[in-house]
């Protein structure tokens, strides 16, 4: 791709791509209806002091308007976080989630956590390339599920808290007509996410292999139900991959739009880099100490991109962000509050990102 000015890029992009040779990857998908007001949006980076997340994520919340006020109107929030395996190098951290769970409960809003994790012991195989199947038997996504949140502590914590922990991958289902999908006219969601009134994506910060950076909406990849589209979600990677060579990204935006992300909380208090999303495939952990929040997806993803050291237009799942309307086109569009980005701001060792069809391997049915 020929060097272009972000001002070209963007007019691109509405264009259809092909003009300034982003290849038919792109190029051939209709655009569809504009998602978000063009109104300048918010993004909150706070730093966290002595380990204190709680404070930070609090002072996040508070930068934006309070919870208060993010949440009028809205009685039933579901906490997403990343939690793509039982490995505790990899996932968003408990003390955030819990801290935002405490100021949503406070606010007297009916709150849960749900997900839908990639791998446990139960789609682990020695022999396999990449080290996981895909299954899309009940049984086992019940037992994977389960064993992720009694490993990684979100069992006790959501004991602790009173509040539901909801499996993602199993139970009755809802399907939702996605008529601009870039990917899939209709999703299959579990019902809870249909009746919740809010969704809020807490990922932990990284790098990515196949989407360059996994942040607030990549981290809904994970709300594919392994009951409909494997666990690991190679069904969901291969039907992508017809429409774009990450695999990923489209599907990405597709999940956004099925769903009420309003939301975003990136916890960034240790971060990945390098081969991510995690440490068995090379990811590298770095100490960030941030919290960034938000409230309109897009922006958010791109201040965490940012404060990563990668640029807007190296990120897949933005470009198609952007040919699904979704706004902001630019950093310059978005007011940070709390940190300046160029104080907080590390440059991240880039993932070698490779096309889907040359992982062809990965996720094959157990």
């Amino acid at each position: 791709m020929k060097n272009v000015t972000r001002r070209e890029f963007i007019k691109s992009i509405a264009a259809g791509g092909a003009a300034l040779g982003l290849g038919s990857t792109i190029a051939s998908v209709a655009f569809p209806r504009r998602l978000y007001a063009l109104e300048r949006p918010v993004v909150s980076v706070v730093a966290i002091k002595k380990d204190n997340i709680d404070y930070a994520v609090r002072k996040a919340i508070d930068l934006l308007g309070g919870m208060k006020t993010l949440t009028a109107g809205k009685e039933r929030i579901m906490l997403k976080p990343n939690l793509v395996s039982f490995a505790t190098t990899d996932v968003t951290k408990p003390s955030v989630v819990k801290a935002l769970a405490q100021l949503m409960k406070d606010a007297g809003k009916d709150v849960s956590i749900g997900e839908g994790s990639a791998a446990a012991y139960q789609n682990m195989r020695p022999g396999v390339m990449g080290g996981v199947c895909r299954t899309t038997d009940r049984a086992t996504l019940d037992t994977l599920q389960e064993s992720v949140f009694d490993a990684l502590e979100y069992a006790e914590l959501a004991k602790s808290l009173k509040i539901p922990l909801i499996n993602l991958h199993t139970g009755e289902m809802t399907t939702i007509k996605t008529p601009d999908g870039f990917v899939f006219k209709e999703i299959s969601l579990h019902h809870t996410l249909a009746e919740t009134d809010l969704l809020c994506s807490v990922p932990m910060m990284k790098t990515h292999g196949l989407a360059t950076v996994t942040l607030g909406m990549k981290n809904l990849i994970g709300v594919y139900p392994g009951q409909v589209y494997g666990t690991v979600r190679s069904a969901v990677h291969a039907e992508a991959a017809k429409v774009e060579s990450s695999g990923t990204a489209s599907a990405v935006v597709d999940m956004v739009r099925a769903n009420k992300l309003g939301l975003v909380v990136i916890d960034a208090s240790m971060a990945m880099e390098g081969q991510g999303p995690s440490a068995s495939m090379g990811g590298r952990l770095v100490k960030m100490d941030l919290i960034i929040a938000g409230t309109n997806p897009l922006a958010t993803d791109m201040v965490g991109a940012s404060a990563m050291g990668f640029v807007p237009e190296e990120i897949s799942t933005f470009v198609w962000a952007w040919k699904a309307g979704m706004t902001p086109g630019s950093l310059d569009d978005i007011e940070v509050r709390g940190e300046r980005l160029t104080d907080v701001r590390r440059k991240f060792m880039k993932p070698r990102v490779i096309p889907y069809s040359e992982m062809k391997w990965y996720g094959p049915p157990c």
